[in-house]
């Protein structure tokens, strides 16, 4: 892996700027834990997050942040923009990304030497994720491929447990146009400054291949955190709180003398 601290495209060509839509729970922030920054996925907003985990978070003692992606924005322009909100965050900031925007994460610690990272069922093997959608979802997927929406099932965002009258209105939230370079994007740069990286997801994930989860973990020195009977959306599942949970108390175990 490479670093990608300066880029000299962002020179010449530089990212237009847009307002972005941040939601923030920052009230009881403790002076000796980092800020959170996290990032959604494919078709979803700082909503995804805002429903239980910001919440959880800030009952932690954590600043927590959410950006929702700039609508239309390659990945370029995406991990440009978590660059400059984690920036603006008055704190070094741990990194969240979830799907595909753990993805925009991997790629922005390249250039932003943060706290630490949390990689949330990644979607960082393009291939691989692809295969694993046209078999789970073959009709919500196809018309993806031509420019269309790509329409998730509750299956793939979802474990069994999942009533329907509860997933329904999440599915019909969800609104994505994938762009190409979720398959051909370039190899994913070294983070700066070495930061421990977290990879979680659920081996019944139908959107992340298990084996998937396994290169990304290896990539970054470790293991998964696996959750079973768990679906993509790990945040918005009914076992929500099992996830964050672990993703605070390692942060707790990795970054115990952050602030100090």
């Amino acid at each position: 892996m490479k670093s990608e601290l300066v880029r000299f495209e962002d020179w010449t060509d530089p990212v237009r700027a847009v307002e972005r839509e941040v939601v923030s729970l920052t009230d009881g922030a403790r002076g000796d834990r980092p800020p959170l920054l996290f990032v959604p996925g494919l078709g979803h907003g700082a909503w995804a997050f805002a429903e239980h985990w910001l919440p959880r978070a800030a009952e932690r003692g954590f600043a927590a942040h959410a950006l929702t992606p700039r609508a239309g924005g390659d990945l370029r322009a995406q991990v440009h923009d978590v660059v400059q909100v984690a920036a603006s965050l008055p704190r070094q900031a741990v990194l969240v990304g979830h799907g595909t925007g753990a993805l925009v994460v991997a790629y922005a610690m390249g250039r932003y030497p943060a706290r630490a990272g949390v990689l949330a069922a990644p979607v960082l093997d393009g291939w691989p994720t692809l295969w694993a959608a046209l078999r789970a979802n073959p009709f919500g997927t196809l018309p993806a491929l031509f420019g269309g929406r790509l329409r998730m099932s509750r299956e793939q965002l979802f474990g069994p447990a999942m009533p329907a009258e509860q997933a329904r209105p999440i599915l019909d939230r969800v609104a994505a146009k994938p762009g190409r370079e979720l398959v051909t994007h370039g190899p994913v740069p070294r983070p700066a400054g070495d930061p421990p990286v977290l990879v979680a997801g659920s081996p019944d994930d139908r959107v992340v291949p298990r084996a998937s989860l396994d290169r990304t973990a290896t990539r970054y020195g470790g293991a998964p955190l696996l959750f079973p009977g768990m679906g993509h959306d790990l945040m918005l599942d009914v076992t929500w709180s099992e996830p964050i949970e672990a993703v605070l108390d390692w942060l707790d175990k990795e970054l115990p003398s952050a602030g100090q």
